[in-house]
Parts: C-alpha cells; sequence; structure tokens
C-alpha cells in the first residue's frame, strides 16, 4: 500500500499523519470489500504500508486516475475543514493494497515523505 500527502497543503506533521491514517483505513477498508484476495496477502504478509509525496492536487489526481485505469484500488481523502485546511480539501491517496509491483506502476516515481 502507497499512501501520498500532498505538500502543497503545509500541513503540520500531525495532520499529515492523521489524514495518511484515514487513506490507510480507508484503502484497507475498500480492498477488503472488493479486492479480498490482495487484501489477505497484504495483510498475511505485515501490511507494508510506504508514505510518498505529491506536490499537488493534480498530480494526486493523476495518480488517482493511473489507479483507477490499472483496477488498483485507491481512495482520496478529503479533510472536513476543522482545523488546518479548508473543507472539502483532498489531502492524500491510497494505493493499494496490492502486489508492490502493480503499486509501483502509479507511485514508483514519487519521493519519500
Amino acid at each position: 500500500m502507497a499512501i501520498v500527502v500532498r505538500t502543497d497543503l503545509d500541513m503540520s506533521v500531525g495532520k499529515m499523519v492523521a489524514q495518511a491514517c484515514h487513506a490507510a483505513v480507508a484503502a484497507s477498508e475498500e480492498s477488503k470489500r472488493t479486492h479480498t484476495k490482495h487484501w489477505r496477502r497484504w495483510r498475511d504478509t505485515g501490511g507494508r504500508k510506504v508514505a510518498l509525496e505529491a506536490e499537488s492536487l493534480e498530480e494526486l489526481m493523476e495518480l488517482a486516475r493511473r489507479a483507477e485505469e490499472l483496477g488498483i484500488v485507491n481512495v482520496l481523502i478529503e479533510d472536513a475543514g476543522h482545523t488546518e485546511v479548508p473543507p472539502g480539501s483532498v489531502t492524500c491517496l491510497g494505493v493499494g493494497p496490492d502486489q508492490a509491483m502493480r503499486v509501483d506502476m502509479v507511485t514508483g516515481d514519487l519521493p519519500l515523505l
């Protein structure tokens, strides 16, 4: 699983962690529901996650589009706007869980967070 966090929103570390957690939980739940085989394999091998950076909403949306084209679970997270960012701000993207080589087809060129 990859969690891609927007860096252009200037979120605090705590806010980024909370948003990344939302993405991990949402992607896991969606994968368990729709791609059970991949989800079970991911869970049974340690539930690997990697946190990556995206520089803009446009980049995040392009990654989601690419994941969708490949049939990989992807979940965009929108913030409620109670703290640091305006309501409805898309803060991050969860990709997978899926086979690492497939997730890398979407996120393999991104820098680590």
